[in-house]
C-alpha cells in the first residue's frame, strides 16, 4: 500500500523532523518505506531518511506493508502534509511579529569597530558581542589503532563495538531525562542519540570490523562516509548534520578507548570558548551561563551549535575554517555575532569600543530586571496587568522569569499541530491545568484553536480557498466541527478547577457565534457534572480582530466579560493589506490612523460596558504606544516574555509622571 504527497514540512526533512518522522513511522508494525525520485529507503532510519535529501515542495511516496499499514500511511503522509512538524524543538528564537501584527524595531547600522578591519570573519550564527579571555578548546584528534583484526578476534570486537554504542546511547537518555536541559537543547540531544542508535551509522562499522578493522578505525571510517554523503548534498541543513554525525562517532571513539573528552566545566565566567569543532553533545551539557562568547572552525548559521548559541543568548561566530587555528594561542578575544568579525588580543581602542556595547546591554537589562516584581498601576491606582504571549508550557519559564503576570494568550494551535493525531480530552486538560497552575492565582486567557488554511492541522479537513485568511477558520471552524470544539472546552472547564483560566474567541465577527459557543458551554458543563467530572466556570471572551468586531463591539460588550485585541489581523483587515505579502508590508502598521481608531472604538465599548479590555501581540510592549493604549482605557496588555520588563517600566513611569 502507497500514497504520494507534497511535502509541507518547513525546510524538508532535516535534522529534528527526521528524528520525528522516524519516531511515529517506529511507532508501527509495518515495514514502511520513503520513496523519492525513484530511490527507496527505509522510514525507520533517520540517517538514511536525511540523506534522501527530502526538501519542502517535493514529492514523495509512503509505502507500507504489514498489519497497521493503513494507519502508518495515514500518520506518515500527515506528518509530512504539516507545515510546522517538527519546528517545536527547533528552539529558534522566534520573531516577535508572532501574533502581534508589530515586527521588531531593525537595529541600526553600525560602522567598524576599531581593528575590525584587521580580524577574521566567519559566519555570523548568534547575535550580540563579546569580549573576553580566550578559552582555546582543541581536544586531540582520535585514531584508529592501524593493525588488522585476526579472525578470531572479529566476534569480540563488534561485541565491545556494541557495547559502546549502548553506552553512549545510555549516556544520552540520562541527559534527556534530567530537568537542566532546555526543551530546544533536548531536541537536539534526541536528534544525536538517533543518528547513534542508527542502522546506517552501526551497520556500516560492524561492516569494517568485520572486514579486519578494530572499532575505533571503522567508527572513524563510518563516520567519515556518511558524513561525506551528508556534505555532498545541496542543502545547508543537511549539510550541518555532518558535524553531527562526527559528533557521534567521536563519542563511541572515546568510550572504546576508555577515555573521558575534554571537559568544558572549568572555563571561566566570561570567557569566549574557541575550538576547531564542538560537539552539539558537548555544548549542551557545559555549564552555558558562564560563557560568554562560541567561536569555531567548523558549522554554519543552520547548525546545532548555531541554535544552541541563539537559543540561550551566547554571541556566536562559527565557519571560520582553517582560521581558527591563529585563535589557538589568543589571550583575549572580541567577536560581534551581528557581523562575524572576531579580533585576536584587540587593542586598547577595540577593547574599550565592545567593552562599552557589552556595558551598554547589560546595563538595559539590570536596569529592566527590578520591574521583575513589580506591579505597574496607572496615575488612579488602577493595576494594568502585564501578561505573556505562549504557545506551549515549555515557555512558562522564561515568561515566569520576565514577570509575567499571567498569559494573556495561550495559542491552543500548536498543541494541536505538533501531534499527529488530534489530542485527546485528557490530553488537553492536562495542558490547561499545568499552565493555571503554574501561575496562579494571575489569570491564564486560553485561546480556542485558532485554525485554517494557512495553518492545517492532521485530523480535520479544509477546503481549498483563495484566500484562508478570509476563510474557514478560527470560531467559523469550530463550531462547524462541536465533535473538536466540544472537546477542547470539557478540558477548559475541567483545568477551571486548578486556576484562573478565561476563554477567548478567535475571528469573531457576529454575535451569534458567541450566542452558539455558550449553548455548547453549558452542554459540556452539564455532560461533566453527569459524569462526575470535577469542573468550574470560565470568563468568556473573544479577540477583536475582524472590522465587523468592531463595529459591533458595543453589542459584543453586554454579550462577553472581556475583549483582547489581536493587533496582527486587526491591522491586516483594516487595511485590507495580505500581512504575508512583502509588497504591501508598509500597509502593515498598527499605528496607522485608521488602526488606532479601531482599538479606540473597542476600548470605548469595553470600558463603557465595565468590561476587561486588553491587547495580546508585539504592539502591546512598545513603549512609544503603551500611554495611548492606557489612556484609551486598555488595563491588560499581553506580549512575548523579552518586552515585559520594558512595558512595566514604562506603566511606571507614566503614573510617576515622568
Amino acid at each position: 500500500m502507497e500514497r504520494s504527497t507534497i511535502v509541507r514540512v518547513h525546510e524538508g526533512l532535516h535534522a529534528r523532523p527526521a528524528t520525528r518522522f522516524v519516531k511515529l513511522a517506529k511507532g508501527f508494525e509495518s515495514d514502511v518505506e520513503l520513496v523519492k525520485d525513484g530511490k527507496a529507503v527505509s522510514a525507520k532510519s533517520s540517517v538514511k531518511l536525511m540523506l534522501l535529501a527530502v526538501k519542502e515542495n517535493q514529492e514523495v511516496t509512503v509505502r507500507a506493508n504489514g498489519a497497521d499499514a493503513i494507519e502508518a500511511i495515514e500518520a506518515l503522509i500527515g506528518y509530512l502534509e504539516n507545515p510546522k512538524a517538527g519546528l517545536d524543538d527547533e528552539a529558534e528564537p522566534q520573531s516577535p511579529a508572532n501574533d502581534a501584527g508589530q515586527e521588531a524595531t531593525p537595529v541600526p547600522a553600525r560602522q567598524s569597530a576599531p581593528g575590525e578591519a584587521n580580524g577574521l570573519r566567519g559566519v555570523a550564527a548568534s547575535e550580540g558581542v563579546a569580549i573576553g579571555p580566550a578559552f582555546a578548546h582543541f581536544p586531540p584528534d582520535i585514531a584508529g589503532q592501524g593493525r588488522m583484526l585476526q579472525a578470531d578476534e572479529i566476534a569480540g570486537e563488534i561485541d565491545r563495538f556494541r557495547a559502546a554504542v549502548a553506552a553512549v546511547q545510555a549516556r544520552m537518555d540520562r541527559a534527556l531525562a534530567q530537568d537542566s536541559l532546555s526543551a530546544g537543547d533536548r531536541g537536539i540531544v534526541a536528534a544525536l542519540r538517533d543518528i547513534a542508535a542508527d542502522d546506517s551509522l552501526t551497520g556500516e562499522a560492524e561492516k569494517a570490523i568485520k572486514g579486519g578493522n578494530d572499532a575505533v578505525s571503522a567508527v572513524i571510517t563510518a563516520a567519515s562516509t556518511i558524513a561525506a554523503d551528508f556534505s555532498a548534498v545541496d542543502d545547508h541543513y543537511l549539510n550541518a548534520r555532518a558535524d553531527d554525525v562526527h559528533a557521534v562517532g567521536r563519542q563511541v571513539c572515546l568510550v572504546l578507548l576508555g577515555q573521558d573528552d575534554v571537559s568544558l566545566e572549568n572555563i571561566p565566567e566570561g570567557a569566549i570558548l574557541i575550538a576547531d569543532d564542538i560537539g552539539a553533545w558537548d555544548l549542551a551539557r557545559a555549564p552555558l551561563k558562564r560563557i560568554g562568547g562560541v567561536i569555531c572552525g567548523h558549522g554554519g548559521a543552520t547548525s546545532h551549535i548555531a541554535i544552541i548559541a541563539r537559543s540561550h543568548g551566547i554571541p556566536a561566530v562559527l565557519g571560520l575554517g582553517d582560521q581558527v587555528n591563529a585563535l589557538r594561542t589568543a589571550r583575549d578575544v572580541a567577536l560581534d555575532g551581528n557581523t562575524g568579525h572576531v579580533i585576536i588580543d584587540p587593542d586598547e581602542p577595540t577593547r574599550a569600543e565592545f567593552a562599552g556595547r557589552v556595558e551598554a546591554a547589560t546595563k538595559e537589562r539590570a536596569g529592566l530586571t527590578v520591574f521583575k516584581t513589580v506591579t505597574p498601576k496607572r496615575a488612579d491606582g488602577k493595576v494594568i496587568e502585564v501578561a505573556a504571549n505562549i504557545g506551549s508550557l515549555e515557555e512558562i519559564e522564561a515568561a515566569q522569569e520576565a514577570g509575567a503576570m499571567g498569559v494573556g494568550l495561550f495559542r491552543t494551535e500548536l498543541l494541536f499541530m505538533r501531534h499527529m493525531h488530534l489530542p485527546s480530552e485528557d490530553m488537553q486538560a492536562e495542558t490547561y491545568a499545568a499552565l493555571a497552575k503554574a501561575f496562579a492565582p494571575y489569570p491564564v486567557i486560553v485561546r480556542t484553536l485558532d485554525i485554517g488554511g494557512d495553518k492545517p492541522i492532521a485530523g480535520i479537513e479544509f477546503p481549498d480557498e483563495e484566500n484562508p485568511f478570509l476563510g474557514w477558520r478560527g470560531i467559523r471552524m469550530c463550531l462547524d466541527r462541536p465533535d473538536i470544539f466540544k472537546r477542547q472546552l470539557r478540558a477548559l472547564l475541567r483545568a477551571a478547577v486548578h486556576g484562573n483560566i478565561k476563554v477567548m474567541l478567535p475571528m469573531v465577527s457576529d454575535i451569534g457565534e458567541v450566542r452558539q459557543t455558550r449553548i455548547l458551554v453549558d452542554e459540556c458543563a452539564a455532560e461533566l457534572k453527569a459524569e462526575g467530572v470535577p469542573h468550574a466556570t470560565f470568563d468568556l471572551g473573544v479577540m477583536i480582530e475582524t472590522p465587523a468586531a468592531v463595529l459591533i463591539a458595543q453589542a459584543l460588550a453586554k454579550e462577553v466579560a472581556f475583549f483582547s485585541i489581536g493587533t496582527n489581523d486587526l491591522t491586516q483587515y483594516i487595511m485590507a493589506a495580505d500581512r504575508l505579502n512583502p509588497t504591501v508590508a508598509k500597509l502593515n502598521d498598527v499605528t496607522n490612523p485608521a488602526v488606532m481608531m479601531a482599538i479606540e472604538l473597542t476600548a470605548k465599548a469595553g470600558v463603557a460596558a465595565g468590561i476587561m479590555v486588553g491587547m495580546c501581540g508585539e504592539a502591546a510592549g512598545r513603549p512609544d504606544l503603551i500611554p495611548t493604549f492606557i489612556e484609551m482605557g486598555l488595563t491588560e496588555l499581553s506580549m512575548s516574555p523579552a518586552s515585559i520588563q520594558r512595558a512595566k517600566k514604562t506603566i511606571t513611569a507614566m503614573a510617576a509622571g515622568d
